[in-house]
């Protein structure tokens, strides 16, 4: 319970509008920080929810693969720089992010459990791979993509996203040169 009352002050702490606007005014805490939040608050009252309607969650996620589905869905749209433009200029837009991500949040909880090994190294690669095509976009793009961000903002992102990708990797090299013989020894 305390993960719920943690994850609600959390969400309520985002959408006061001085610290929505001061996230929302640059553009790397706009798409590092608050969409990762507001995700995060989604698996944290991922299990109160998944607990609550868990035949639901059994119904249509047995194995997790269409929950991943529909997170990675949902965070391939907030990475398309035109939404992040959209969501500080149409108001629907912003109700949308502020509903759809902690939904991909709670539905990534249950569908993280579910999914196998192979699964979650498929996202993960998959990730390491968008944040790098983001990472490319954002630092060599010759326009500005963004209507609200100045191209020095975009590019400041784009060595967030390559930071990210680069710590993904070596997570990922790390990994593969690592005994896990014994992980999963009871």
């Amino acid at each position: 319970m305390k993960k719920t009352g943690f994850a609600f002050v959390l969400y309520i702490l985002m959408i006061i509008s001085p610290i929505r606007n001061f996230i929302e005014s640059i553009m790397i805490a706009h798409m590092l920080i608050q969409l990762p939040l507001l995700i995060f608050v989604g698996w944290l009252i991922g299990h109160f929810i998944v607990e609550k309607f868990h035949s639901l969650f059994n119904s249509w996620n047995i194995n997790g693969v269409p929950g991943m589905i529909i997170v990675v869905f949902i965070t391939m749209y907030w990475m398309i720089p035109r939404t992040l433009d959209e969501a500080l200029t149409i108001g629907f837009m912003e109700v949308f992010k502020f509903t759809s991500l902690p939904v991909a949040g709670v539905i990534l909880f249950d569908s993280w459990r579910r999914i196998g090994d192979l699964g979650k190294s498929f996202i993960f690669l998959n990730y390491l791979s968008m944040f790098g095509l983001m990472a490319w976009l954002y630092i060599d793009s010759p326009i500005q993509i963004c209507n609200n961000y100045l191209t020095g903002q975009q590019r400041i992102l784009g060595w967030g996203f390559l930071i990210i990708t680069l710590a993904m990797a070596l997570y990922t090299i790390q990994s593969v040169f690592t005994d896990h013989s014994e992980e999963n020894v009871l």
